[in-house]
């Protein structure tokens, strides 16, 4: 028979049958932990010299047969146990260093006489002698009896005092089933974060393929630059409509929901761009706005998402990571684009990239939950770990919008996203640009150069994402954290942009814009990270809101520099960029925090 339970060395005694019986999912016998016990999980037998005679109705039903531990070895150095010197010593191959994993098979004798062991061989240890191991891998689940001990005569050699100090003084039984390969042990919080990470990637691939095929379809439909423009703009029509809507649904529905209907909804809209653009202008406006609705939906919902399933000492390192899906999304659609319009054809970068939505979605079915509450294969240790470090976060019934708009962080959270999407659409939009007209590069070379800021800014996004959740960890608030990178997000920037009206080598100048870029990805784990830290349970519509902001931004932004340089000159630009990043920051630092102000 198969039990599992933890003997103290502390204190011995008989095991009543009163007591509470805990479970978990890991179980270890350490090298050096005393094998000498009276193990009082069985009548009139005697182990290492001890005896024990105590009836054990609950948890001895062995009566004289064969005892099967299951055990795992962990193999960290010092002695195999601490056991007689005749059995220490038939344990050569065995790597002090290694780990073991395996079947102890081990016959107690009814005679106070014998050892603990009976002859056998060993099977894959190579140690000969009378011990009897099977090695076998297993997963083991550890079941720990507390029970009152009371005072019973035991007789016997004293226990071996020779423990680590690292190491509980347990010896532990457990019970043994198959290993479940490493991608099942993969923390499934971890799995939800990869997979928005691929939807963003999808996004931005989506998104940019437009500004590369723009130009052989503009010369065969004989576009002109003002209809181009309304085609590129066309997208914002929908991505607008659906930023407080989506936060809106995904807050009272569940994020699984929402973002799989936004992925499909742009994957489909994608694939059927060619056929709109060949009907006419009119039905592929329609279509670009059609992509810009799936695509609005998917910050609230995966941010729903998140703010469920991560808890609060990994959100930072997880939106980093979501987030830098999108910069390498148009880091691959701008470098694989050309290479499929050259060789196949600007239609085949919409059928290409879209076609890539529908096997993302069959994943996301198959694996994805709104909440941890909802996926019935989370481990009861992960799920204990997400509650702990997170608040519980019923569905939404009513959008308290009063209580909202009269909060001073989300109006904080609104201004400073609007700040920080001015510098930053201006420099992603204009860049090439920028390239072209000052650093005098040719269009080849600015192309080239444009993917630059975006794998700086999600190499960074990493980077500020795991400081930020070691300074949390570190017992620095969550304010003083979301304040710090923030401030970075909105500094960094400005400094770097006012250095670019001194420099005067190309080189210089494209350093100088990497590192604005790559400082500004510090946001990721500041403002963005806010939304979750003042309202979880409106995580969704908190980022509808300030997001809105930020794509009004970008649309304002971009027309107003177009503007400015009819009159002014580049450097009036980067001033009205430097002038919004040091408003931001004030405001920030001024009206954000990082406690939860919505429940």
């Amino acid at each position: 028979m198969s039990i599992g339970a933890v003997v103290s060395n502390r204190n011995f005694g008989s095991f009543i049958g009163s007591g509470n019986v805990h479970r978990t999912e890991q179980a270890t016998v350490y090298r050096n932990m005393p094998y000498k016990m009276p193990w009082s999980l069985m009548e009139g037998y005697s182990m290492a010299g001890s005896s024990y005679r105590s009836p054990l109705p609950v948890i001895s039903p062995l009566n004289g047969k064969t005892l099967r531990l299951r055990v795992t070895l962990n193999d960290e150095g010092g002695y195999l146990f601490s056991m007689p010197q005749q059995i220490s010593k038939k344990f050569p191959s065995i790597n002090p260093r290694g780990r073991v994993r395996g079947i102890c098979q081990c016959y107690p004798s009814s005679s106070p006489s014998r050892n603990w062991f009976t002859e056998g061989k060993l099977n894959k240890f190579d140690v000969i002698g009378r011990q009897y191991w099977q090695s076998k891998h297993t997963t083991v689940i550890r079941t720990r009896a507390d029970y009152k001990a009371e005072e019973y005569d035991i007789t016997g050699e004293e226990l071996d005092s020779g423990l680590s100090s690292e190491l509980p003084n347990e010896s532990i039984l457990v019970e043994g089933q198959q290993q479940k390969p490493w991608w099942e042990q993969f923390p499934k919080r971890w799995a939800i974060v990869l997979l928005c990470f691929s939807a963003f990637l999808l996004c931005n691939m989506d998104r940019v393929n437009m500004s590369i095929a723009i130009l052989p379809m503009s010369k065969e439909f004989n576009w002109n630059s003002a209809t181009v423009g309304l085609i590129q703009s066309s997208f914002f029509w929908g991505y607008l409509l659906t930023q407080i809507a989506g936060g809106i649904w995904a807050d009272k529905v569940g994020g699984k929901l929402v973002l799989g209907f936004g992925v499909i909804w742009w994957s489909i809209a994608t694939v059927l761009t060619p056929i709109a653009a060949r009907l006419g202008l009119p039905f592929l406006l329609v279509m670009r706005a059609f992509m810009g609705i799936g695509e609005g939906v998917a910050m609230p919902a995966m941010n729903n998402i998140i703010s469920k399933w991560i808890p609060v000492s990994e959100r930072s390192r997880s939106l980093a990571l979501v987030y830098s899906g999108m910069y390498l999304g148009s880091v691959t659609g701008l470098a694989v684009s050309p290479a499929l319009i050259n060789k196949f054809g600007w239609p085949s970068v919409f059928y290409s990239f879209g076609s890539l939505g529908s096997i993302w979605f069959a994943l996301w079915l198959s694996k994805a939950y709104s909440s941890p509450k909802e996926d019935p294969e989370l481990s009861a240790e992960e799920k204990k770990l997400i509650f702990a470090g997170s608040s519980s976060k019923e569905p939404v019934t009513v959008i308290p919008w009063k209580l909202i708009l009269s909060k001073a962080p989300v109006w904080a959270l609104i201004i400073s996203h609007f700040c920080h999407n001015w510098g930053t659409f201006i420099l992603l939009t204009w860049m090439p640009t920028y390239y072209n007209q000052v650093l005098k590069f040719n269009l080849t070379e600015s192309g080239l150069l444009c993917v630059l800021p975006w794998l700086t800014m999600a190499v960074f996004a990493n980077i500020g994402g795991w400081i930020a959740d070691t300074l949390v960890s570190k017992g620095l608030s969550i304010t003083s954290v979301r304040k710090i990178m923030q401030s970075i997000g909105f500094l960094g920037p400005a400094f770097f942009l006012t250095q670019l009206s001194h420099i005067r080598t190309p080189a210089l100048a494209v350093l100088c814009m990497a590192c604005s870029q790559g400082s500004d990805a510090f946001s990721q784990s500041g403002l963005y990270s806010n939304h979750q830290d003042i309202g979880p349970r409106y995580a969704g519509v908190l980022l509808g809101l300030s997001n809105t902001a930020g794509v009004l931004a970008g649309v304002f932004g971009t027309a107003a520099t177009g503007y400015i340089l009819q009159k002014g000159s580049w450097d009036d630009v980067f001033k009205v960029a430097v002038a919004l990043y040091i408003i931001g920051t004030l405001v920030w630092n001024l009206f954000s925090t990082g406690e939860k102000i919505l429940d």
